[in-house]
């Protein structure tokens, strides 16, 4: 089975090679998404992932393309991250699943909404370096 994996972020690679067997042949391509860099709802991260997915399945060849987003969403409580994934394949249409939310300290979300994007802002944040390629 070839899993083309519409990314070349070092943790979305990990989490498709964790979530397959090991016999799988992976390769990671730089695939757009299509969105803004910073979705901020979970319609567009949503749209991010299949875009990802099923622009690896085709410039890939595989069997397989997935696709991982990252992005935010506005609620009443505050803005929470999200994470979508989707999976392509040539006999169906994409299969899409989400993740955990977690609510934002409002610092980091009042930077958002002036337009920053997640990553930067966390490293920032956190006192770190390149969170989104590492945690």
């Amino acid at each position: 089975m070839k899993i083309i994996i519409g990314s070349r972020n070092p943790a979305k690679i990990t989490a498709v090679k964790n979530s397959f067997s090991r016999e799988a042949e992976f390769v990671a391509l730089d695939i757009p998404s299509g969105v803004n860099e910073q979705p901020f709802s979970d319609e567009e991260t949503i749209k991010g992932a299949i875009n990802r997915a099923v622009g690896a399945l085709k410039q890939g060849n595989g069997d397989i393309g997935i696709g991982l987003e990252g992005g935010v969403q506005e609620t009443s409580y505050g803005l929470l991250i999200c994470n979508w994934g989707a999976l392509a394949t040539n006999e169906r249409e994409p299969i899409i699943a989400g993740g955990a939310r977690i609510l934002l300290p409002e610092e980091v979300a009042a930077t958002l909404r002036t337009g920053e994007e997640l990553g930067p802002v966390m490293d920032e944040y956190a006192k770190l370096q390149d969170v989104r390629n590492h945690e």
